[in-house]
């Protein structure tokens, strides 16, 4: 390393001198490793999405981007918890409006746990002592619009799925995948020729956290699975079972994506009001699903058909029960007819 010339170490003095310290302390300053690195936010963010599970990246990456694009240039320890606090209120504010929006709720709350992530992580490597987002809760969540469907409106959705779009082989099929299984998107999506076993009369669902459960179903059910994905040109045991039509040429159809829930859930829209008013989605024949165990063998059933962990509560959100039965209760009750109990 080259000496220090006088002019470099008068400009150093009169920088020391401008900021209000001695050469002695800015040496002391050097020599304390003690003092954490400053980091910004844009640049820690790889390190935060890398210590972050694929589920939970996929939920919180939108907010880790907003929070670089208004505080990137910003040292970690100088962010302050009503800056944040405004970010979060901003969120709910801003959030994008479709069909099964809850007022922004949801966004917010899933900034929220975005944010506890990403200080989180900073804390465990050292450059702050608190996470800036502890004074911050989450928003209380609405009470959940899903429900089961009436039987005219299961008929109304296969009515729709049957004659329209272009694959409505593949779109019935996946119907009644889901309304039967009460599986969760990802059950579809990751299901091979090996998780189908015709002996026991059960399917393999692999979904949210990685766990898997074996799923009774129907002969029927298993068979037209089986047979969608022979014609379909699924051979190898990794093969995914459901797949979208071949192109003109080809023998094998490719696999099924995320996109053909949206498309065929938009068609469903475009043709039953209700489907559009209430937001419907695909989520609901989980719902749906789970709602019909429950009510003909119980809680503890429906939890372990829908896999759920023993001892939550969660499957209560699957099971609630709808106004008509309600109505019905009210007749056996009162001994009068109600117009809804039918």
């Amino acid at each position: 390393m080259a000496a220090p010339t006088n002019k470099s170490v008068a400009a150093l003095l009169a920088m020391a001198e401008e900021l209000g310290v001695s050469i002695e302390e800015l040496a002391a300053a050097a020599a304390d490793t003690s003092s954490p690195v400053q980091m910004t936010i844009a640049g820690y963010l790889p390190s935060v999405d890398a210590a972050t599970s694929q589920g939970a990246r996929d939920t919180y990456q939108t907010y880790w981007r907003r929070l670089v694009v208004e505080m990137g240039d910003r040292h970690i320890s100088a962010v302050k918890t009503s800056e944040l606090r405004a970010f979060v209120n901003a969120t709910r504010t801003n959030a994008i409006v479709r069909a099964n929006s809850r007022h922004g709720i949801s966004a917010q709350e899933n900034c929220v746990g975005a944010l506890r992530a990403f200080f989180r992580v900073a804390v465990e490597d050292g450059y702050i002592t608190k996470n800036p987002m502890e004074g911050i809760e989450k928003p209380s969540r609405l009470p959940s619009r899903r429900r089961f469907f009436s039987d005219a409106e299961v008929a109304e959705i296969y009515a729709v799925t049957m004659n329209g779009g272009n694959d409505p082989a593949l779109d019935t099929l996946l119907l009644r995948f889901h309304l039967e299984t009460g599986a969760r998107r990802a059950g579809a999506l990751s299901l091979r020729v090996r998780d189908l076993d015709l002996s026991r009369q059960c399917l393999r669902l692999r979904e949210k956290n990685h766990k898997e459960r074996w799923q009774p179903v129907s002969r029927t059910l298993l068979d037209a699975l089986v047979a969608h994905a022979e014609v379909r040109g699924a051979q190898d045991p990794e093969d995914a079972v459901f797949r979208q039509l071949p192109a003109r040429g080809v023998t094998v159809g490719a696999p099924m994506t995320r996109r053909r829930y949206n498309t065929l859930v938009a068609r469903w829209g475009r043709s039953i009001p209700w489907v559009k008013e209430l937001g419907v989605s695909i989520h609901w024949c989980r719902h749906h699903a789970t709602s019909c165990i429950e009510r003909i063998a119980g809680l503890a059933v429906a939890r372990a058909f829908a896999g759920h962990t023993e001892g939550r509560e969660v499957t209560l959100t699957y099971t609630s029960a709808s106004f008509q039965e309600v109505a019905r209760a009210v007749a056996i009750y009162t001994g009068e007819p109600h117009p809804d109990a039918e």
